[in-house]
């Protein structure tokens, strides 16, 4: 390394994780720059950051801050209407390979997806819906089917390479198959409500529909079973309820 720019770094020629710094200044067209402590020059950025040592890979050790925690839990809420912001093909994309990388018994993904935007979409959809759910199925941008495909352990060998061909054979069992598809999608539908609200959208999930006629409109000539819907988009106030209470941790479970 240039040794004025290794003095300006404090000395640092190696972080730790192996050398990082350049030879000379030649080697960076970083607009970006910090002064040393010579005060007449100055260097990138770029030397500086290549000295400091990298956490390590996959690390989960920071805690999320206040506003993150709120958006996605604390003031979040269940939406009942909606603006007229659209939610875009790009976002439902984004969003989609998001919530995908949420853990599922040995990386099973059962869960399918319909994204009724269209207007002949929501009309299919509110038809088999509460009246009360009809409307907002109607008035969201988008309205996700979130259901679960019973054959999704023909996927097995492509999601779970080192032992794919041998869970599949366990998975053909009929109730098995049931069991996990129903419990994964299911958590793999609480994903994407997360996913969108880290993401900025507003979401309204609900099960007032009729799922074998869902089934029959929207999977109709497949092993695929719908879960429950959830609209998405940018909610409004219209028929926002007070938050309602939730329980203790002492009423919701106990230590063992």
């Amino acid at each position: 390394m240039n040794d004025e720019i290794h003095a300006a770094m404090g000395g640092v020629r190696d972080s730790g994780w192996g050398r990082t710094g350049p030879d000379s200044l030649k080697e960076f067209q970083d607009p970006i720059w910090i002064n040393s402590h010579n005060r007449h020059r100055q260097y990138p950025i770029s030397v500086a950051m290549r000295h400091r040592p990298s956490p390590p890979e996959n690390s989960m050790s920071n805690k999320l801050d206040g506003l993150t925690l709120d958006q996605l839990f604390r003031t979040a809420r269940t939406r009942n209407g909606w603006t007229d912001r659209p939610v875009t093909e790009e976002q439902l994309r984004e969003l989609y390979d998001l919530m995908k990388f949420g853990p599922t018994s040995g990386n099973c993904c059962p869960a399918r997806f319909v994204w009724v935007r269209s207007a002949e979409g929501k009309s299919k959809l509110a038809a088999l819906a509460a009246p009360t759910d009809a409307s907002k199925i109607l008035a969201a941008p988008v309205t996700v089917i979130v259901g679960y495909d019973l054959d999704f352990a023909e996927q097995l060998p492509k999601l779970f390479p080192a032992r794919g061909k041998d869970m599949r054979a366990y998975y053909s069992d009929p109730p098995v198959a049931q069991t996990t598809a129903f419990r994964n999608s299911s958590l793999q539908g609480a994903y994407l409500i997360m996913s969108a609200r880290a993401l900025g959208l507003d979401c309204g999930p609900m099960s007032g529909f009729g799922n074998e006629a869902v089934d029959s409109e929207f999977f109709a000539n497949t092993r695929i079973k719908s879960n429950f819907i959830c609209s998405i988009g940018y909610g409004s106030n219209e028929n926002l309820f007070p938050r309602n209470p939730r329980l203790t941790f002492e009423e919701a479970g106990r230590l063992a």
